[in-house]
């Protein structure tokens, strides 16, 4: 009896029951980039390539409509699209979106460049903020008569020229990666050119438009892209679209990173830690101050710190906690409130992270108006009298407990004290303590009767 046929039967029935269907692999994860670029972007887009290639997805979608953004995330997010087992495909959508700055070098970038009518993208020239203030240039001295005139020269500085220079470079590499415009690439980075959706396909900046997701897919589909060890060909038909959205994490990452959260988050972490310190058993405000300490170092750890800044403001702060301990006059104080602010204008390297000037000046005038107390207060109990201690009972009256010559007790404010005089003194006479040595009063008799004699 023949049962290879049986066998042959069963398996496929196994393998019809068991084995999903062939589109069942179809899948794309659309991935919305709305907003700058920032780590929220970074930390999203990358998830969602590990998660796609991990799900063995067709494809990951960038639906892109960005300001720009931060030069350290968009790097980190270019890198992984380079780096990425499948295709990426950056579309700016919808209508009335952009992909201007750095979604221009993301946009280039990607596999696939796409964009929907009515969209543009450009304007890639990077803008340093704070940096070196630019040095004064010598004027142009005027033409001779008969001289030619000398081309006008731009007022860029060293370092702004360096920063062009890199980005050029930078898309340009790309933009011959992908086969696309280089000239045009150069131009948006130098000259801050942008296009509009058409002109771009036009120029091969992109390499094809669509009025929708559903449009996009169908251009896509048989569509060969070289990824960087193979090539593979798009089948985007009955495409099953997982949408990826942020999550808790995303969510708390987008709050804490806004430079003047994690600013506030520092400041309550750091003085949290001081007042637990200074008065151990508090509990609360230590408990406080390191959940905020550590959430604001979390932040700094995404974002591009300038570690003059926060050393800075470390330094700062710890002045400013120092005037409370240690009696400088206010050189402490006030040398910490000029370090706190300079580090705090200085903490963040990119152009579109800065903490808020009036934070920052309403938090150095709290400091400036404690530390101002602080002075007062302790200049005031210095001129005050010492209210207790050895030295607190020199110039006070005694009065004697008994008869004695040379040595007997006096009672000073309801204690007993051991005292000494050189004359004989009587009970319930009035003595001055002159002095205090070895726990002996040195006494002297005073006139009863004379009320200026007497210290009360």
């Amino acid at each position: 009896m023949d049962y290879s046929r049986y066998l042959l039967l069963i398996s496929s029935l196994v393998l019809a029951l068991f084995m999903p269907p062939a589109w069942a692999d179809g899948k794309a994860y659309v991935v919305d980039v709305d907003g700058a670029i920032g780590p929220v972007s970074h930390d999203l887009i990358t998830r969602a390539i590990d998660d796609a290639e991990t799900d063995s997805a067709t494809m990951v979608v960038l639906l892109i409509n960005t300001p720009g953004g931060l030069d350290h995330s968009m790097r980190k997010i270019i890198a992984a699209i380079l780096d990425s087992e499948i295709p990426v495909v950056s579309y700016v959508y919808p209508p009335g979106s952009r992909a201007a700055s750095a979604g221009t070098y993301i946009l280039y970038a990607s596999h696939v460049a796409a964009m929907s009518p009515a969209t543009n993208l450009g304007a890639a020239t990077p803008v340093q903020l704070g940096g070196l203030p630019k040095m004064p240039t010598a004027p142009k001295p005027a033409a001779q008569e008969g001289e030619a005139e000398m081309p006008a020269q731009d007022n860029k500085t060293s370092m702004e020229k360096k920063i062009i220079n890199d980005a050029s470079a930078y898309i340009k590499g790309l933009a011959k990666l992908r086969h696309r415009n280089e000239e045009w690439a150069e131009k948006a980075v130098r000259d801050g050119l942008s296009l509009t959706a058409e002109e771009a396909l036009k120029m091969s900046v992109i390499d094809l438009m669509a009025d929708n997701v559903a449009d996009l897919f169908k251009q896509l589909h048989g569509k060969t892209i070289n990824l960087k060890d193979r090539s593979v060909t798009l089948d985007t038909q009955a495409l099953i679209i997982e949408r990826i959205k942020p999550d808790w994490r995303s969510r708390l990452l987008s709050v804490i990173t806004d430079p003047n959260i994690a600013y506030i988050l520092m400041l309550v972490g750091v003085y949290g830690l001081v007042i637990e310190f200074s008065n151990p058993g508090g509990i609360l405000p230590g408990v406080i101050g390191s959940i905020c300490l550590l959430l604001a170092l979390y932040a700094f750890q995404v974002l591009p710190i300038n570690y003059a800044g926060l050393a800075l403001v470390g330094i700062g702060l710890g002045f400013i906690v120092s005037e409370m301990f240690i009696t400088s006059g206010g050189i402490l104080g006030i040398g910490g409130v000029v370090a706190f602010v300079i580090g705090s204008i200085i903490l963040f390297d990119d152009k579109y992270l800065a903490v808020s000037i009036p934070l920052i000046g309403g938090v150095a005038a709290v400091a400036a108006g404690f530390l101002l107390w602080i002075i007062r207060r302790l200049s005031t109990i210095r001129h005050k009298q010492v209210v207790s201690g050895l030295e607190y009972l020199i110039g006070q009256v005694a009065e004697v407990i008994y008869d004695f010559t040379g040595k007997g007790r006096v009672r000073v404010e309801g204690e007993s004290w051991l005292a000494e005089s050189t004359v004989p003194l009587t009970a319930g006479q009035k003595v001055r303590i002159k002095d205090v040595q070895h726990l002996v009063l040195k006494v002297e008799s005073i006139d009863a009767t004379d009320p200026t004699k007497v210290k009360s």
